[in-house]
């Protein structure tokens, strides 16, 4: 299985996926070319950029409805919603 149809199939079951995640689960240093790869494909992967211990980073998701991922991730820790 190639990294995009894993990370794609991992999107697709509800969950969402920051870069560490990944590294972690699919071997993946660039997560984010990855979701530009799928994006272009026509997916449909929204991101949120959450803030912990001073650090920025991605958190991206299958977008359907952002106010359940909101609750997901909790309403304090987001910092922007991006496309």
């Amino acid at each position: 299985m190639t990294q995009n149809a894993g990370i794609l199939k991992y999107l697709e079951s509800g969950k969402t996926l920051t870069p560490m995640d990944a590294l972690s689960l699919f071997g993946s240093f660039r997560l984010a070319a990855r979701i530009f790869e799928l994006r272009q494909k026509g997916h449909k992967i929204g991101k949120v950029l959450l803030r912990k211990d001073g650090n920025n980073y991605a958190c991206y998701f299958m977008e359907t409805d952002k106010l359940s991922l909101a609750k997901r991730v909790g309403l304090s820790a987001i910092a922007e919603v991006a496309r």
